[in-house]
């Protein structure tokens, strides 16, 4: 049995989580609503919802009998500068790497 994930970058790792998140960029969504863009089944839904919520990445309202899903953007804003330190700390290792890749073909063409 694998672990529910329950921080926003263990959250994130599904696609289909993804998918939710970016269609919630553009405003609160029902789950009916939700339920439009997929061809998996509603408890599915519900239980990927589930998991965002854990994470903190989604809330919800209940208006009546529904739920309006919408993006808790201060998670999403941290989850999204944590990748950015790591994506600037990769290229510069990569970029050393490169570098110093270079370096060596050069010499082993001198010589």
């Amino acid at each position: 049995m694998t672990a529910t994930p329950t921080t926003p970058l263990d959250a994130l790792g599904d696609y289909s989580r993804r998918r939710i998140i970016e269609l919630l960029t553009d405003g609160p969504r029902t789950v009916s609503q939700l339920q439009e863009a997929f061809t998996f089944s509603q408890p599915a839904l519900s239980k990927h919802l589930r998991i965002l919520r854990n994470a903190g990445l989604v809330d919800y309202d209940r208006i009546g009998r529904t739920h309006q899903y919408r993006l808790r953007g201060d998670i999403l804003h941290n989850a999204a500068s944590y990748l950015l330190q790591l994506h600037a700390f990769w290229n510069h290792k990569l970029d050393a790497l490169g570098s110093t890749l270079d370096a060596i073909a050069a010499e082993e063409g001198d010589a």
